[in-house]
């Protein structure tokens, strides 16, 4: 993975102490907080309903075993011991106290991490596959482009202050595992007929308010001017993009306004002036980049019949079945640490946990680690014939829940609990739908389903690609949730369709049980939940949900998380 050279490291310690001397006047009343404000956000510092929240930038996912361990201490030392890994593949810590802050920067750079650009309208955080580099479907690793843009983009001075925030991922295989076509910028690896490397570049997606799926604005791009066409769409954007009203000011909102084909048109005048200029990548520099994602160490090893022995154990073989992934090399496999334990809000990890974890990929996974946008972590090196031994470990830290991709494996923001943006509550939803489902022969029986929840409007839940998505809407000062069916990530990815007037929170669990009887009922053998709705539509689903009132009278799991 890459490490800050001499210029990384000097530009991070003069932010921190430039910083360090904001806060202080925020104390002493030099600045006052209008001031301050825009001053905290450049540094991923948010103040939310009971504290302010710091989230830590971890690009396009990938951390190293000591920075999780410094994860861990910062959660014992300054937090509530435990932090919240979020869908842009980073950490927050939620119970932080303003004058310490800047000591936690400080110790975050010491091993090499920041909280730059985490917030305010600049270009955030690069997510990409958490299995960059070992993914069986992979053309090329994308992780050195990921870093280019990382590079690329800290400080640039001409897009700190865009009309919004902008969001960029990046995809390196044949399967999109970085839902690129709801980034302001959705970048897909591909081969020309020459089998010369580019890229499929997206613009314009996004989901919040308006949610839109990206539109292509080029089939192919030479690798070589990935940054000087990138720099085009952020002048554009930067040029044209609202500023009169936050709501309307993200690039989607300007391609919707003007049209696909004259944005593009717009993007091509402005790279002629860029093409083949100081930002043209050359072979060297890719070399110098890439240098850093070598490969570790493999041994040539057999692969192994993963289940050899442990037939007979339920809990083992449902555990290789989900949260085991193929891996290119032989003998080795991509393991997935779930955070969705029921009774634990989705995306937490207690220090332990990350102490932990830290441990395990020193042991099994040469010191690496990766967030996934789902909210849990990857050990993407493990050999496949210590599966078992790992497995037992991470079951005994309630790391082993075998529910990756199916219903409990949910994608959830914070919500009202700690979220001053949010409208509604989003964790005891959560916690009340896992442990109504925690069975788990019934959720492999149900399969795959990807049940989204978000907070508010912003959509930090991806509720609308969600084969379900729940949204907290505010109704007359109460607290409910607007549900939508038939959102996907990936390939095939599509906007959910809203099924109806919305739910109590008391009402929601027998909503989900509603929705998926209708879908058993209805599926094809071996179809998704996201093909059975575009098959049969939104009605046959809205027809079963609302045919009799749903009566509850206490919300599992309420009020338990502040």
């Amino acid at each position: 993975m890459y490490h800050y050279d001499q210029y990384d490291h000097l530009i991070v310690r003069e932010r921190i102490a430039q910083y360090r001397d904001q806060v202080r006047r925020r104390l002493s009343g030099e600045l006052s907080e209008a001031e301050f404000l825009p001053l905290r956000l450049q540094n991923g510092l948010y103040l939310q309903r009971h504290a302010y929240m710091l989230r830590i930038a971890v690009p396009y996912g990938l951390l190293a075993a000591r920075q999780m361990r410094m994860f861990a201490h910062i959660a014992r030392k300054y937090d509530r011991g435990y932090g919240h890994f979020t869908t842009r593949q980073n950490i927050q810590f939620n119970w932080v106290e303003l004058e310490r802050t800047p000591d936690i920067l400080t110790e975050l750079a010491s091993v090499e991490m920041h909280a730059i650009q985490t917030s305010g309208n600049c270009i955030r955080n690069t997510t990409s596959d958490p299995y960059a580099g070992v993914a069986a479907d992979e053309i090329i690793d994308p992780r050195p482009y990921a870093e280019l843009l990382r590079q690329w983009s800290t400080f640039h001075p001409e897009f700190i202050a865009l009309p919004r925030k902008f969001k960029v991922a990046i995809n390196g295989a044949v399967e999109d595992r970085a839902a690129i076509a709801v980034h302001d910028i959705g970048l897909t690896v591909v081969r020309n007929e020459a089998g010369e490397i580019g890229f499929k570049f997206m613009a314009g997606g996004g989901m919040g308010r308006t949610p839109i799926l990206g539109s292509v604005i080029r089939d192919f791009l030479p690798w070589q001017h990935l940054l000087t066409y990138t720099e085009a769409v952020m002048r554009v954007y930067n040029q044209h993009g609202r500023r009169d009203n936050k709501y309307k000011a993200r690039i989607k909102i300007l391609l919707k306004a003007i049209g696909v084909e004259e944005f593009t048109r717009q993007v091509e005048a402005e790279w002629a002036d860029l093409k083949d200029g100081p930002e043209t990548l050359t072979a060297d520099e890719m070399s110098r980049i890439a240098a850093w994602f070598v490969p570790p160490a493999y041994q040539a090893l057999p692969n192994v019949d993963l289940d050899a022995g442990h037939a007979d154990n339920k809990a083992y073989t449902n555990w290789i079945k989900r949260n085991v992934k193929p891996h290119k090399q032989p003998g080795y496999a991509a393991v997935v640490l779930s955070l969705k334990k029921t009774g634990v809000p989705p995306g937490d990890a207690t220090a332990e946990q990350m102490d932990f974890m830290a441990d395990l990929a020193e042991r099994y996974s040469f010191g690496e680690l990766r967030v996934t946008h789902e909210q849990n972590i990857v050990l993407a090196d493990v050999e496949q014939s210590k599966l078992y031994a790992l497995w037992q470990e991470a079951k005994a830290h309630g790391l082993a829940t075998p529910n990756i991709g199916l219903l409990t494996d949910m994608i959830c923001c914070p919500g009202g609990d700690f979220c001053s943006l949010a409208n509604a509550k989003s964790l005891p939803i959560a916690a009340a739908i896992a442990e109504r489902f925690d069975n788990i022969d019934f959720q492999h029986d149900i399969g795959e389903i990807e049940l989204n929840i978000s907070g508010c409007i912003n959509a930090c839940g991806h509720h609308h690609v969600g084969s379900i998505g729940v949204l907290g809407v505010d109704k007359d000062g109460s607290e409910w949730y607007q549900v939508s069916i038939g959102g996907a990530q990936g390939n095939h990815a599509a906007i959910g369709k809203i099924i109806g007037p919305s739910f109590s929170a008391l009402q929601m669990p027998e909503v989900i049980d509603r929705l998926l009887t209708v879908y058993v009922r209805e599926r094809y053998e071996d179809e998704g939940f996201a093909a059975t709705v575009q098959r049969i539509g939104v009605a046959p689903f809205k027809e079963h949900v609302y045919a009799t009132p749903i009566v509850a009278d206490r919300l599992v799991g309420e009020d338990e998380y502040v």
